[in-house]
């Protein structure tokens, strides 16, 4: 298991390794054009700076095939909790600690299960409090059942577990956990979105499901099967197939079955370079058909497609940098200001709405003891550029509008912003508010 700290905000990447609060003096100023309401709370005073962090812990992939995407995770939590801490850090009473910022340790899991559960031990035996994970949910549900264990046994010692991206249904049904709070819509209901558009698409006639084999990918194509029979039984399910999960360097294979299969639409759940190799092998061998995607909006797929995925790549998230409107277009912009770079452009609203309810739920429950922060939690109702979402207590999902966008070139009516720099955006077709997003659980927790 490889740790990287950044206790005070430090990081092994270089754009991120002056101490916490002289970059919070320079967001300030960084932010404040485009996003005043951020960026003018008074600089932290000493007191709060020496005050002793809320630690929380980042573990994912660092390193390896999908390293990209927990550097991606990684700049998004690192920018909201600046933001919490440019504000002053976490308000409690002064017998709790009074003003305390928080504090962010990234450990690298490298993608596999056992590295994820030293990543837990190491940072339990750090001290922290809060742990972060998302890029995988089959580690989501591994992290679970060992968190439920720890806590019991372990009362003074007690973590709390915010997931932004495991998005397995399972999580916060069969297998949810008092401790363990989701920010991101599960697949069941980013499918249910999806469907919205396909419904529609009167044209197509017979799609290709592929996905990743593990319990995700697994849980993508047996909700892609049920939903289409409800929705379209005309739609012909021409291909149905799962590739190892990151281990697959040329899709070309699966390209040319899905071509020569007569799919004009091929559904899938593929993230990472799994989603990207994919697309381009299917642009390389000729194939010309739409791609239904949970994450075809960022980390080169665009890029990959090129002209060929105008109009044909759809995608579904709970924010899309095009969504309409002058707080998510200041939201966007900001974000692109602190991390200019092209290959840095991928930010995710939930992530930051997740931070914002740990801060709320903290400062709600005037401790940072664990039990009394998930109490708050699951009350937490949280706004943020004009958008926002609320905890369900009853399976801890969080709730919120998700957004549906097609491909098209920059420039384009309603792409005004392309992705990392591809010449390339999402236009917004579909906006399903929460209260129609929501999905029915069979969670029964156990409460504390």
């Amino acid at each position: 298991m490889n740790k990287l700290r950044s206790p005070g905000l430090k990081s092994g990447a270089a754009a991120l390794r002056p101490s916490v609060w002289a970059v919070l003096a320079a967001l300030a100023g960084v932010l404040a054009p485009v996003s005043a309401g951020w960026a003018q709370a008074p600089a932290p005073t000493a007191a709060v700076a020496q005050a002793r962090p809320v630690k929380m812990a980042l573990i994912e992939s660092l390193s390896g095939p999908f390293a990209n995407t927990g550097e991606a995770v990684f700049r998004n939590i690192y920018w909201a909790v600046e933001r919490v801490n440019a504000r002053g850090g976490v308000q409690l009473p002064a017998a709790a600690g009074g003003a305390r910022p928080l504090a962010l340790e990234r450990y690298d899991s490298k993608g596999q299960n056992e590295e994820a559960l030293s990543a837990l031990r190491a940072a339990i035996d750090d001290g922290a409090q809060v742990i972060l994970q998302g890029n995988s949910s089959a580690t989501a549900a591994v992290l679970i059942d060992a968190i439920n264990k720890h806590n019991e046994r372990e009362p003074g010692k007690r973590v709390l577990f915010l997931n932004y991206s495991a998005v397995d249904p399972i999580l916060t049904n069969e297998k949810c956990s008092f401790w363990h709070f989701r920010f991101d819509a599960h697949a069941d209901m980013r499918m249910a979105a999806l469907m919205e558009v396909v419904r529609e698409d009167k044209a197509l006639k017979s799609v290709y499901l592929i996905g990743q084999d593990y319990s995700f990918g697994q849980a993508v194509l047996r909700e892609a099967r049920r939903q289409l029979a409800a929705q379209r039984p005309d739609v012909a399910v021409v291909g149905d197939e799962l590739h190892p999960i990151g281990r697959v360097k040329d899709f070309a294979p699966y390209a040319v079955k899905i071509k020569a299969s007569g799919a004009q639409a091929v559904v899938t759940g593929n993230w990472g370079n799994d989603l990207t190799l994919l697309v381009k092998a299917a642009r390389e061998v000729g194939f010309d058909g739409s791609f239904y995607t949970f994450y075809g909006n960022a980390l080169g797929a665009p890029a990959a497609l090129g002209d060929a995925g105008v109009g044909k790549v759809v995608a579904v998230a709970d924010w899309l940098p095009n969504v309409p409107g002058a707080q998510s277009e200041a939201f966007y912009q900001s974000f692109r200001t602190r991390f200019p770079k092209p290959q840095d452009d991928y930010v995710h609203m939930r992530m930051q709405l997740m931070v914002e309810a740990l801060a709320q739920s903290i400062e709600r429950a005037g401790s940072t003891d664990v039990v009394a922060v998930a109490r708050q939690m699951e009350k937490a109702s949280v706004q943020l550029a004009g958008q926002g979402g609320s905890m369900r207590a009853s399976d801890h999902q969080f709730q919120q509008a998700l957004a549906v966008g097609v491909m098209d070139k920059k420039g384009a009516p309603g792409v005004k912003f392309d992705v990392e720099g591809s010449g390339y955006g999402f236009r917004v077709v579909r906006q399903i508010p929460a209260a129609r997003a929501q999905q029915p659980h069979s969670c029964s927790m156990q409460r504390y």
